[in-house]
C-alpha cells in the first residue's frame, strides 16, 4: 500500500488535484437545502456534547434554538451556565428529574418525558427555531417512555427548514432508517469503567 510519505512531490500534488476535483463535483451536486433529522446514538461518551457543538454553531448564526433535556436535570448542567448569554436566542428546558435509577419511579419518568415531549413539539413545530435538541430522546424512546411512531410522525411534518438533533444511546432503527445523519459513539476506553477515575468538573459535567 502506497502512503502519501512515500509520494514524490509531483505524485502527491496530482493526487491531490484529483481528490479537490472530485471535492468540488461533489459540492457542485450538492444543491438541495432542508432541515436535517440528526441521531448521535452508541455507547461511547460525546453525544450530547457534539450536539451541543452545533447548538453553540447555530447561535453564532443568529439562529433560535430550543434545548430539552429528557432525562437529565436533577442537577444544573454547566452547559446552561455558559449557554444563558444567549438567552435571548436560546431556549434550555430540563425536564427530566435526574437519572432512571435515581428517580426509580416509571410512572413518574414516563409523566416527565410525555411533558418533555409536548414542550419539543411546540418548539419543533414553531418555524421561529432553526434548531431544536432533543437530548437523551433516544433513552426515552428505548425505555418506553414515548413512543417511536409519534415522534417520527412529527420529525416528518416538522418545518422543512427546521433541523432536530435526537441523542442517547439506543436510538430505535426506525429513528435511524428515517434519519438524515446518524452517528455512533463506540467505546473504546472509559476513565470511570477500567480505572475508577470518578467524573470531573469540565469533562463530565
Amino acid at each position: 500500500m502506497t502512503t502519501d510519505t512515500n509520494l514524490s512531490s509531483e505524485q502527491y500534488q496530482k493526487k491531490m488535484q484529483r481528490r479537490k476535483e472530485i471535492q468540488e463535483k461533489r459540492l457542485a451536486e450538492a444543491s438541495k437545502e432542508k432541515g436535517l433529522t440528526i441521531v448521535n446514538t452508541g455507547n461511547g461518551k460525546g453525544k450530547t456534547t457534539a450536539a451541543l457543538g452545533m447548538v453553540v454553531r447555530s447561535l453564532g448564526h443568529g439562529f433560535r434554538v430550543a434545548i430539552v433535556q429528557f432525562i437529565k436535570g436533577a442537577w444544573e448542567p454547566a452547559e446552561k451556565a455558559v449557554l444563558s448569554q444567549w438567552e435571548n436566542q436560546l431556549d434550555f428546558l430540563a425536564m427530566g428529574e435526574g437519572f432512571t435509577w435515581e428517580t426509580q419511579d416509571r410512572e413518574r419518568d414516563i409523566l416527565n418525558a410525555q411533558k418533555a415531549w409536548e414542550k419539543a413539539v411546540s418548539f419543533i413545530n414553531n418555524p421561529d427555531y432553526q434548531l431544536v435538541l432533543l437530548d437523551e430522546v433516544n433513552v426515552a424512546l428505548k425505555l418506553g417512555y414515548l413512543n417511536v411512531e409519534t415522534v417520527i410522525k412529527a420529525l416528518q411534518e416538522k418545518p422543512q427548514s427546521t433541523h432536530v438533533i435526537l441523542t442517547g444511546r439506543g436510538a430505535p432503527t426506525e429513528l435511524i432508517e428515517i434519519a438524515d445523519l446518524v452517528t455512533e459513539m463506540k467505546l473504546i476506553k472509559h476513565p470511570f469503567k477500567e480505572q475508577g477515575i470518578k467524573a470531573q468538573a469540565g469533562i463530565e459535567f
